[in-house]
Formats: structure tokens, sequence, C-alpha cells
């Protein structure tokens, strides 16, 4: 349960620094779900490919939450892979803006 916690915690932090500088999600919301939605399923599909091949497995311990979508993926990969794609996505696009008022000055 704590490991949830934390990427909750930390995907909401991401979430507030999207909105105070309206960088994905809060700029263009359709876009960026759909974008979201994308990535979340190519790498849950990498995941249970990997799963497949024997090359993924779950690990065990006392911070997940056992709740399974799946063999070998846990309710927390999910949670996970969109904090990824959400970060990568503010990272990208916020150095971009930066990037480019920089070239402007």
């Amino acid at each position: 349960m704590l490991y949830l916690a934390a990427l909750l915690t930390s995907a909401a932090c991401i979430l507030l620094i999207d909105w105070r500088h309206s960088v994905f999600i809060f700029r263009e919301p359709l876009r960026a779900s759909v974008i979201l939605v994308i990535g979340a399923v190519f790498f849950l599909l990498w995941d249970i490919a990997g799963i497949a091949l024997g090359i993924f497995f779950q690990g065990t311990g006392p911070y997940m939450t056992g709740i399974m979508l799946g063999p070998e993926l846990p309710l927390e990969e999910l949670v996970f892979l969109l904090f990824l794609c959400h970060i990568t996505m503010v990272l990208v696009l916020g150095s971009q803006r930066v990037l480019e008022r920089r070239a402007k000055s």
C-alpha cells in the first residue's frame, strides 16, 4: 500500500506542476488523455510480452497492495506507467518551452 501511496503522491505533485504551468494535461486535455492512454497501453503490452516470455515477474513485498490486474501484473504497475508517461511529457514539453524562451531572449 505504501508504494501505491508514494506513486499517487508523486503523480499529484506532477499534476500540480502541470496545472501551474499548463504544460500538458491542462493545456490540451483531450490530446493529453489520448497520448497518456496510448503510452500506457504500449507499455502494458510490453509488460505482458515480458511476462509471457518469463522475463518480468511480480516482486513480493509488504509495500504492495496485492491487487493484481493479471498474472504477475500488480495494480501499481498501471499507476506507475501512467505516471511515467505523464512526467515524461511534462519534462519534454516543459524543457521545450524553456529552450524556446531562452532562444527568444
